[in-house]
């Protein structure tokens, strides 16, 4: 997985150069020469469209917390955070944006019970909805701080137990497997330059995902993010 996310972090980082040079949105696009040009400054301090749409890629280092020895994964895990974002200025020219979208993450953790392995493996569908502030701190680059939440629906992944070579679907009705839902706070910060955009953010799971109600087991990620937006 770890070489999975490596070789599409350097795909990423190969097409963003050239997708820059065709890219008719930016705020440095000449129309003259049908280039990217930093001399041209087309548009001021904040974007003149309302809308933009992003792509975004990163990996996602994760953990599940749970008082039942079975499943608790508090050693990190890491995974894949892929998806779109979409979002819109909450007033003309303004530096308030809500932004939301749609992402594979690939949650869960590792843990040790009684010196046998055990890997959790749990892959979501997540739809975050948080609220940006844009503070510009060139005429091309801004910090984009935010705070917001999310929601996701689990969609596969397997619970591994080393010491019995045993594996099983992290989403059922196995007492030692997880709710599909999960639900909680997403906060980060994110940089924005041109076209280019990169982003550090945490995921604090509320939901309990934990099958059995006597017991409790919550989601935690961490994520880097690079991305193009449009």
């Amino acid at each position: 997985m770890k070489k999975t996310i490596i070789l599409a972090m350097l795909s990423l980082l190969t097409v963003m150069p050239i997708q820059a040079q065709n890219h008719r949105h930016s705020r440095y696009y000449n129309n003259r020469t049908g280039r990217l040009d930093y001399n041209h400054r087309r548009y001021s301090s904040y974007y003149d469209y309302d809308a933009y749409v992003g792509f975004r890629l990163g990996p996602a280092f994760t953990t599940v917390n749970s008082d039942e020895r079975y499943l608790d994964g508090s050693s990190v895990k890491t995974g894949l955070n892929v998806g779109v974002a979409a979002g819109f200025a909450l007033m003309p020219r303004g530096p308030l944006y809500l932004e939301s979208g749609l992402y594979y993450t690939e949650k869960g953790g590792k843990g040790n019970v009684g010196g046998d392995k055990f890997t959790y493996n749990l892959d979501y569908l997540e739809m975050p909805v948080v609220m940006k502030y844009q503070i510009d701190i060139e005429r091309y680059c801004a910090i984009e701080p935010f705070l917001g939440g999310y929601v996701a629906c689990g969609v596969g992944g397997k619970v591994k137990d080393f010491g019995k070579r045993a594996a099983y679907n992290s989403f059922s009705d196995n007492p030692y497997s997880f709710r599909r839902m999960d639900a909680g706070l997403r906060t980060g910060c994110g940089i924005q330059c041109d076209m280019f955009y990169a982003e550090v953010s945490y995921d604090l799971g509320l939901a309990n995902i934990c099958n059995d109600d006597f017991d409790t087991s919550k989601n935690s990620a961490l994520m880097l993010t690079l991305g193009l937006t449009f």
